[in-house]
């Protein structure tokens, strides 16, 4: 049974900051992330942490082949059913480049980081996101997951994930709020397009870009082609439905992978310290594997292990995860880990509960007393006793690897 089954009398905000207030304590003990080093000498042993090549070019083929395959029907044929059935297939293939990237940029593929850059270059030209600006956003994501102003997953305009948030809110941002559990799908339709906008933002406003020529050629590529091709090849209603379905089916799918992840899990300030081990296995969740499950979040749906080991193959994650759960098992560390629908069902009851003193709002719009007890004050980001445990080698790695 996971840690959420047996609190399930209390609320999942009440759980995570029971889990939260534990696992401070416990830190405190692992001076030095000496656990985590355990635990790293334990995988890089198994050989878990050893290049994959093979298995990667397989990947890569059959990602390009399922992306030829789909240009090619753009080409082919103008039914317009078949290219709405184009478009969720294009989809997939877009999520395996995004994937790509990702694996890329976590220098998971090759051992030069020059060649993992250039994949990364090849799965622009495909999704158009910006290799630098998703690896200084998600870096920052892996040394500080789901911690309040370090974390810009968390820092999402229209959600909210602490009450503390959720009561700032104003005019129709603070509507969205008190409703987020009901437009979760909906705006994960938009993830797409958000990933997208905020690359092409970074490319105009900052100037820490790796390849400054590269990029902003890969990007300008990726975008042309992507609207050249169905327009130039489809009758215009019959492209602009494309394009509508493309982008909506390829932010659903990049969204419900993206959510289990972290949302619903702990949340924290920003001065809260924890060590590395407890810092990424607390605020992760993992999803049950199974071959579809695996092939359709990338290996992500071994968040945990991929937080410990950001630079670990993806084909390796499953076999890391026994090694983890049993070292978590054997010194009472919570690993949440639950199957697809639960994760879905607990993101949204999460959601709907620091929206809730919002629905309670009096007439004048503004959200009526918190009560400090039970499950209201479990809404806050976790403020409990702030101890500065070093995380030692064990940040330094995440620095590195990420």
């Amino acid at each position: 049974m996971s840690d959420g089954e047996k609190v399930a009398a209390i609320s999942i905000s009440a759980s995570n900051r029971a889990r939260l207030e534990y696992a401070l304590k416990e830190s405190f003990r692992n001076e030095g992330s000496r656990e985590y080093l355990q635990l790293r000498r334990l995988i890089a042993e198994s050989g878990l942490l050893d290049r994959q090549y093979l298995y990667y070019a397989i990947n890569i083929l059959l990602s390009l082949a399922t992306l030829t395959a789909g240009i090619a029907t753009i080409i082919i044929f103008d039914e317009l059913w078949v290219q709405l059935l184009n478009a969720a297939l294009l989809a997939v293939a877009f999520g395996q480049f995004n994937f790509m990237g990702h694996d890329a940029g976590h220098r998971q593929i090759f051992r030069s980081a020059k060649h993992n850059d250039l994949l990364f270059l090849l799965a622009t030209l495909v999704t158009g996101i910006t290799p630098s600006w998703w690896q200084e956003k998600h870096n920052a994501h892996h040394r500080n997951p789901n911690q309040v102003d370090l974390d810009d997953d968390i820092n999402i305009p229209v959600y909210a994930f602490t009450q503390k948030r959720a009561s700032q809110t104003r005019g129709i941002v603070r509507s969205i709020v008190k409703r987020q559990a009901f437009l979760l799908y909906l705006f994960h339709c938009l993830t797409s397009l958000v990933l997208l906008g905020r690359g092409i933002e970074y490319l105009f406003h900052r100037k820490k870009l790796r390849y400054p020529v590269a990029e902003v050629i890969a990007v300008i590529a990726g975008i042309g082609l992507y609207f050249a091709i169905p327009i130039f090849f489809l009758p215009p209603l019959h492209a602009v439905l494309f394009f509508v379905v493309h982008r909506a089916l390829s932010g659903l799918y990049m969204g419900l992978v993206f959510a289990p992840n972290h949302k619903g899990m702990p949340v924290f300030e920003s001065d809260v310290k924890l060590d590395y081990m407890r810092r990424q296995i607390l605020t992760s969740r993992n999803l049950l594997p199974s071959p579809v499950v695996d092939l359709a979040f990338g290996g992500l749906n071994y968040q945990i292990e991929h937080h410990l080991f950001p630079n670990m193959p993806r084909n390796r994650l499953k076999k890391a995860r026994s090694i983890v759960k049993a070292f978590c098992r054997e010194r009472g560390i919570s690993y949440h880990e639950t199957g697809f629908w639960k994760s879905q069902k607990e993101i949204l009851g999460y959601l709907h509960e620091v929206g809730a003193p919002l629905r309670k709002s009096g007439a004048d719009g503004q959200p009526a007393t918190f009560r400090r007890r039970a499950t209201s004050e479990s809404l806050q980001a976790v403020p409990v006793e702030r101890r500065s445990i070093s995380a030692g080698n064990g940040l330094a790695h995440d620095r590195r690897a990420s």
